[in-house]
């Protein structure tokens, strides 16, 4: 059986993409395989929001097909659909696959066992889809390495979006489930919706079926993903309000734990706030985009808010969820941000109740207005100003964590990051996306209720209490 093995990067849309391929292949008769070094097929998956996710694509390639030559690769995502000549041109790559035709992997991958396509070309070749059967494709660039098409003439977020494999970083714990995707909006400093078209929602009912069979799977935790996640919804006929959809899940699945990923600022009504207040269920965790302090480089960017505005949606967070996690991306260095506007954004954060940062260096992405800015901030200025936020960033984390300490929670349990096991501890993650060492070795994918201890680097402690009326769980080994 033909096997394959999946490399993923960027957030969590890209690892959503992922995961519906992984399905796809899976759904063909592929087998993973024990790694890179094993498959006969490897797909990339890649990000382009900024520059340095290009070039560690680029690396990741070659050095993919220099581990395994003999593998053929096929690259997908938001660099190829940004730069697919770019992408073709590099070694050992058989196709690149824009975003507008992922659906199109398998068929692809396939292509080369149909006998009267193989005896015409080599074994390298890339064929022609419009040869694979009747249906005809957007094949822009003809007989080529390159499939891919305008991206914006999708007007609909193919179901297989919504059939989850992978799982984040913490292996398949908690997968993730894009429900919407494509952007309406244009910041000046983004490319991602020439890369993933306009914004497009799968329907609650596809939702809450693919809720509810992970939660047969066995699934605790969900994590929803989108680019733009509080337009969910709004393409719909008839229209669905992202709230509306959060409280379905509720109540129409078993779900213990539904994490939201990202949410724009303006998207964080009181509605919404209370709605998180009034159950455990959904993660207590707000990831808000930030991107400056400065009002004046937020009008710069195209934001449509100010610094009071997002002000005002965090305090109203902490307020009502005076536990809760509250992150925020930052850009370094936006073309014309003064030492000014960048000591503002210090101070701002140094307010404000958030509890972790997401720090990116600016970099000029092709077809964004910001490309043609000209009042460019030096590079030592920007990588300066990124480490100061970073530490800034790292400070308010730390505060966080020491703030939890003494509390009980309920966390869930996660696979070691390096695959193996350790034999006094256990990760786990919590609802408000603070890391717990849970004492003891305890199998993944468990919710178990623990009182926090002192932190240990970026780990909180945490011992086994036993939930109410009910005894204390056992882990891995205890009789």
């Amino acid at each position: 059986m033909p096997t394959f093995h999946i490399e993923h990067f960027g957030c969590r849309a890209t690892q959503a993409d992922a995961a519906a391929i992984e399905r796809q292949l899976l759904d063909s008769g592929y087998l993973p395989s024990a790694g890179p070094r094993d498959a006969g097929v490897i797909v990339v998956s890649t990000c382009t929001v900024t520059s340095s996710a290009d070039a560690q694509a680029r690396q990741a390639i070659r050095l993919l097909h220099r581990e395994n030559p003999h593998a053929r690769i096929a690259v997908t995502g938001c660099y190829a659909q940004r730069a697919p000549e770019e992408v073709a041109s590099l070694d050992g790559v058989s196709w690149v696959v824009g975003n507008s035709h992922q659906t199109e992997i398998p068929r692809l991958l396939s292509s080369e066992a149909v006998p009267s396509l193989a005896a015409s070309s080599p074994a390298s070749a890339f064929f022609p889809v419009a040869r694979l059967d009747g249906e005809p494709l957007s094949l822009a660039h003809g007989p080529t390495k390159i499939l891919t098409g305008n991206i914006f003439e999708q007007s609909a977020l193919s179901s297989l979006s919504g059939a989850p494999v992978l799982g984040d970083e913490d292996g398949h714990t908690r997968p993730i489930l894009k429900i919407q995707d494509g952007c309406n909006h244009r910041c000046a400093y983004c490319v991602i919706p020439f890369v993933r078209g306009r914004s497009r929602s799968l329907p609650p009912e596809a939702v809450l079926l693919q809720i509810n069979r992970l939660c047969a799977s066995g699934v605790n935790e969900i994590v929803l993903s989108g680019i733009n996640l509080g337009s969910y919804g709004l393409d719909l006929s008839p229209r669905v309000e992202f709230g509306d959809l959060l409280r379905r899940v509720l109540e129409e699945t078993p779900l213990l734990r539904l994490r939201v990923s990202s949410i724009e600022p303006m998207d964080v009504t009181r509605d919404l706030v209370e709605l998180f207040a009034a159950t455990d269920r959904i993660a207590h965790h707000f990831h808000i985009p930030l991107q400056s302090g400065s009002d004046r480089i937020l009008a710069a960017m195209h934001r449509w808010y100010r610094a009071e505005h997002y002000a005002a949606r965090v305090e109203l967070i902490r307020e009502r969820l005076p536990h809760a996690a509250i992150g925020a991306d930052i850009i370094a260095g936006f073309p014309g941000e003064a030492e000014a506007d960048h000591l503002g954004t210090l101070s701002f954060i140094e307010q404000s109740p958030l509890t972790y940062l997401h720090v990116f260096s600016f970099s000029k992405r092709p077809g964004t207005e910001a490309e043609h800015l000209t009042e460019e901030v030096p590079s030592a200025v920007i990588r300066r100003r990124a480490r100061e936020l970073r530490a800034l960033g790292e400070t308010k984390s730390a505060a966080f964590r020491a703030s939890q300490a003494g509390r009980r929670m309920r966390v869930l349990t996660l696979r070691h990051a390096d695959g193996g096991t350790s034999a006094d501890w256990t990760p786990a993650i919590s609802g408000n996306y603070l890391r717990v060492r849970v004492s003891g070795l305890w199998p993944a994918n468990q919710m178990l209720d623990v009182l926090t201890g002192r932190s240990a680097g970026p780990y909180l402690g945490g011992q086994i209490v036993p939930a109410a009326g009910s005894a204390v769980a056992r882990c891995v080994g205890e009789p």
